[in-house]
Order: C-alpha cells, then structure tokens, then sequence
C-alpha cells in the first residue's frame, strides 16, 4: 500500500490500480456546529468558515491500512461540502501511527484495526495526547489462497493457529496440516509487525501467548498481498475484507471454522456475529486538543455521521456500516470529548 495519499484520491483506485469510482450522493450535509476556541497541539492551520460557509485549514491522520480506504472515502465526501480543506492521509499501519506519528503529537487522528494498547496510550499519555476511541465500522478479516487451490475451501481455527505460529516447528508444507494436501511449501503472505491487522489476527488465532510467526512476506500494501497470492498456486495470506472484495476474481476467500461449521467471509456474516473469530470492529482515534479545532470537530462529525451509510461503507468500502444505535453512542462519546476539549 501507498504511504500516503494527499488531494482526492479514490479508494478503488487506491486500491486496484483501476479508474476512479463515481460520485457518491449523500442525504442531507454535516456543517460546522462545533464552536471554541483555535490552538491545541494539533497539525495544521486554524479552520475557519468562509462567507460561503465553508471550513478550511488542514488535517493529517495516521495509521492503519485497513481503515485507510474508509478514511480516503470520508475525506473525498467531506472535501465536496468544504472544499477549502486539506486532508492528509497516511497509511502506516496502526502501531506505526500511534508510535511515529499520533502519540508523538504529529498527527490529528490515528485509525486503527484495533483497539490502542497500554504502552501506546502511555506514551501518549507522556506528550499530553488523550485519544479519543471512536468505532467506524466492522471488518471481516480474510484469509486468501490462489485460484487453483482446490484443496482447501475452508480452515479450521486450530489449523490456521498451527500453520501462523511461531517456534521450532513451523509448518512447512501444506501436508503438514492435512496429509491429503499436497506435499508442497506454502508460501505466506501477511502484513507487517505495524499493523493491526497482524496484531489482531495474533490475538484472535495464534493466541496471545504464542508467538506469530515472522517469515512470510510481510508488507502494508494489501494490494502486494493480493498479486502474491494470486501469482502462486501455494499461497497464504490474510488482510481486511475491503481489499479482498475489491478482488474476488483474483484470488479465494477461505472460510473459518470455529467450531459451528464454516463461514464465510461477508458483510453479513460479520453483521450477524457469525464470521468469528474475524469479525473485528475497526477505529479512528481524533485527539481531544485537535477538537478546539472547528474544522477538525467538524471532520470527526461527519465521520460518525456517516458511519451508518452503506452507499459509503458498504457499496464503495466493503465494510459492515454502524447500526443508528451505535452511531449515536460513538456520537455522544464525541461530542462530550468536543465540549471536553473546549472547557466545558
């Protein structure tokens, strides 16, 4: 993936190296509604409105490749309404975010693909940064093989926990797993120790107390997971469900088996709670001192606002939108930081 992305860029050319997709129409419009005052720590110059009504000034966000292209997606809706904003996105893997960028103070917002951990928030802590953990959507996480692996359409969890652990004994060959599967090394494909997508899937199937294993072919560009994938018949690899819908003709979702039969990767599946344990909800983190910031409350509006559409989410992100419910709590849980950050 990109490290970084300025002006309009469209997600699914981002993401496929294809032509832009069309215009996305939006009911109704998210305006300035956050008074206070300018300053904070933030990077960027002080937002304002002009006589038109539309905001300037500037926003940089770090962080995951994952919510990256949800984030491209935003940015570009929020542009039409205030053209006059400069958004700048970097994708950078959660970890690296937080680490080099968020937690340092040099960005607005990190996204993520899970939660911040302790040492992050610390050392955020350290620099005076107080993220601010806003839900966006849900995200199916997909494990891919090549077209041509029409011996397996489906892993259990225990199987992909003993093909992606660490240790002295990795799993080598496809008939380390299932004798009737070819004899074969099985090239892994994955993302980098910066995301996390990584940490997740650690988490989820390795285990937390067992080691991921750190030979495959590691990197933050999902699209480079795809042509790996795709290019040999003995390919492995997992990323976020976005990617991977973008290029179901390319390679084949695998389904997981977590005791309750095998489940697809899908919007639905992951809506319904059935697709575990993949299913993941995914995170932006605004900074509350950026919050002073009218164009920068603005922005983190509009976001949640959105949240819910599944034109934006869905149709041209691939991920499960918010309920009306939940983006009302993530919508408290922002303005209280809003009002928070101005001194009320």
């Amino acid at each position: 993936m990109s490290n970084e992305s300025s002006g309009s860029v469209s997600r699914r050319r981002f993401i496929v190296g294809a032509g832009a997709t069309g215009a996305v129409a939006l009911a109704g419009c998210t305006k300035n509604q956050t008074k206070g005052s300018s300053g904070g720590d933030t990077t960027g110059t002080t937002g304002g409105s002009g006589g038109d009504g539309n905001l300037s000034g500037s926003i940089s966000i770090s962080g995951s490749s994952t919510v990256f292209p949800l984030a491209v997606a935003m940015k570009e809706e929020f542009q039409k309404e205030h053209p006059g904003m400069t958004i700048d996105i970097k994708s950078t893997g959660s970890g690296g975010g937080f680490q080099n960028h968020f937690c340092p103070g040099q960005t607005d917002f990190n996204n993520a693909s899970r939660p911040i951990k302790d040492k992050e928030a610390q050392k955020c802590k350290q620099n005076n940064i107080d993220p601010v953990e806003l839900n966006v959507a849900t995200d199916a996480l997909t494990v891919v093989v090549n077209n041509n692996a029409d011996w397996v359409d489906c892993m259990t969890v225990e199987q992909l926990k003993k093909l992606w652990q660490g240790g002295n004994n990795k799993v080598q060959k496809w008939s380390d797993i299932d004798s009737s599967w070819p004899n074969k090394e099985i090239k892994l494909y994955g993302p980098t120790e910066a995301s996390g997508t990584l940490d997740y899937f650690h988490e989820a199937i390795v285990g937390e107390d067992n080691k991921h294993r750190m030979d495959h072919q590691a990197s933050e560009n999902d699209r480079q997971i795809i042509q790996g994938v795709s290019r040999d018949k003995y390919a492995l690899g997992y990323l976020g469900f976005a990617y991977y819908s973008e290029n179901k003709d390319e390679v084949k979702a695998l389904g997981i088996n977590n005791g309750d039969g095998c489940i697809k990767p899908s919007l639905e599946t992951a809506k319904s709670g059935k697709y575990k344990p993949l299913a993941r909800p995914l995170f932006t983190y605004p900074k509350k001192s950026a919050l002073k910031k009218d164009h920068v409350a603005a922005f983190a509006k509009f976001w949640i606002e959105h949240s819910t559409s599944k034109q934006i989410v869905a149709k041209d992100v691939g991920y499960v939108p918010l309920s009306e419910s939940e983006k009302k709590k993530q919508m408290k849980k922002l303005e209280k930081a809003i009002s928070k950050a101005n001194g009320n």
